[in-house]
């Protein structure tokens, strides 16, 4: 059994993950692929990166960090999507938790795209 301050503890920190989720499109948002094909690739630690970092950096009051279901693109899972307000979605592909980290300085606090770890740059054919 925990103790009453663990229960509080666990409860704030939930509570604090469940507000990163609200949806508002003021935010950033940051979306990862939690299908069985992202969860098999990888994607779940790098959602866990992704949210930690967010609340690290202190940037829950203009980032947003989700998840969602199947994105389409099973051979490049993991996959992340970035929806900044007046922007055109940028898809990460084949993240790990450390291109992740990457993409929450360059990108979400630095303003620059990853351009080696986008879709655009996959060689499609």
């Amino acid at each position: 059994m925990k103790s009453l301050e663990e229960l509080r503890a666990i409860r704030e920190r939930v509570q604090n993950q469940v507000g990163m989720r609200a949806e508002d499109h003021a935010h950033t948002r940051v979306v990862v692929g939690m299908a069985t094909c992202g969860i098999a690739s990888g994607a779940r630690p790098v959602l866990t990166t992704l949210s930690n970092l967010v609340q690290e950096k202190n940037l829950t009051d203009k980032v947003a960090v989700t998840q969602t279901g199947c994105i389409g693109l099973c051979q490049y899972e993991p996959i992340v999507e970035v929806m900044e307000p007046g922007q055109p979605k940028i898809t990460y592909i084949k993240m790990n938790p450390e291109k992740a980290a990457e993409v929450v300085e360059r990108h979400l606090i630095g303003g620059h795209v990853v351009e080696a770890y986008t879709l655009n740059s996959a060689d499609i054919k």
